[in-house]
C-alpha cells in the first residue's frame, strides 16, 4: 500500500481508509482519537501517523474479553 501524497511534516495524522482525515499536534490526542473511530466504526481501517518517524501505526478493535 503506498502512503497518501498529502501527509503531514510534523505533528500526527489520523488516516482513514488510506486517506489523511484530520492532523494533531500530539500522539496521544491522534491515538485516543483512532481508537475512539475504531470503537464506533471497527470495520474502517485506521492509523496513526507520525510525521517525526515517517511511519503509521494500525490502529486495532480492543474487544472486551469474553
Amino acid at each position: 500500500m503506498r502512503a497518501p501524497a498529502d501527509l503531514p511534516t510534523s505533528g500526527y495524522a489520523l488516516i482513514v481508509d488510506g486517506h489523511v482525515k484530520r492532523e494533531f499536534k500530539t500522539q496521544d490526542s491522534a491515538i485516543q482519537a483512532a481508537k475512539d473511530l475504531k470503537a464506533r466504526f471497527p470495520s474502517l481501517q485506521i492509523k496513526v501517523y507520525d510525521a517525526e518517524a515517517k511511519r503509521a501505526e494500525q490502529i486495532e478493535s480492543e474487544l472486551a474479553p469474553a
